[in-house]
């Protein structure tokens, strides 16, 4: 099975991109699934209901979810549903709306996918979270009389050692686990020992001449004179799509990950 995992995508830069390049790639990599990270997807913060059905139009099966997902009220119906193929961290606390996992099926087959929140993330550092590794073992726990083809867990989250330790931890019980949050794609892409697929950060999608998908000039006085600025999203410029194919075998671990990089 050929999963496609995009990263963060950015604004409606980031929405561009996954049009230009997602439908051909999908046809050219005989894509079977197409998950993304959508809290970055409406002006930077959450996905709003036209976002969300616009991505899916392209090709997107099944988004995950981030420090910003709940955002936008409007999606909460969406994440609450366990037909949308949309979910929150599964780690936020219980009175928190929406669900951190949900099943797909597609073409005969079924994947479990799972969102994690890491410890420090933002502005959610300061929230009570459960802890992702125990949360994660309690969702394998509870759905492992159901059967999968393969299952995701997507990791948002700021720590490089966390991300690198959950991956080892799941090694040999998921198909992989894939690390997002720093818009920044990371050369770690690997199979580990025990056949997880594992990488640390899949980077975004958006401007490539930015910080991070925000305007350069928006952030600079904050860094130089400790200056308040908001944050501008960058619309102009050269574009970056950045993903991970991971391909399964019929055991539900990996056999493969690449690194799927686009600038124009």
């Amino acid at each position: 099975m050929k999963i496609l995992y995009i990263g963060d995508i950015m604004g409606q830069m980031g929405i561009q991109v996954v049009e230009k390049i997602l439908p051909e790639l999908i046809k050219e990599k005989s894509i079977d699934l197409v998950i993304a990270q959508a809290e970055n997807v409406s002006e930077g913060k959450g996905i709003t209901i036209n976002d969300y059905q616009r991505l899916k139009d392209l090709g997107v099966d099944f988004f995950t979810g981030g420090n910003w997902t709940l955002f936008r009220g409007e999606i909460i119906p969406l994440l609450k549903d366990i037909d949308e193929p949309i979910i929150r961290p599964a780690n936020y606390p219980l009175d928190y709306p929406g669900l951190g996992f949900k099943y797909i099926s597609k073409n005969g087959k079924k994947v479990l996918v799972v969102s994690l929140l890491g410890k420090i993330v933002g502005k959610d550092s300061v929230l009570a979270l459960d802890n992702p590794l125990k949360c994660i073992d309690e969702i394998l726990s509870s759905e492992k009389f159901t059967k999968t083809d393969a299952i995701v867990v997507n990791f948002h989250g700021d720590y490089s050692s966390e991300k690198v330790i959950i991956g080892h931890y799941l090694d040999g019980r998921v198909t992989t686990v894939i690390g997002d949050h720093w818009h920044v794609p990371t050369a770690d892409a690997r199979v580990l020992p025990k056949g997880t697929a594992h990488i640390s950060d899949v980077g975004m999608c958006g401007s490539l001449d930015s910080s991070l998908g925000v305007k350069l000039e928006s952030v600079v006085p904050r860094w130089k004179d400790n200056k308040h600025s908001l944050n501008i999203l960058e619309t102009k410029g050269k574009s970056q799509f950045n993903a991970v194919l991971v391909e399964s075998d019929s055991q539900g671990l990996a056999k493969s990950i690449s690194p799927i990089q686009k600038y124009f």
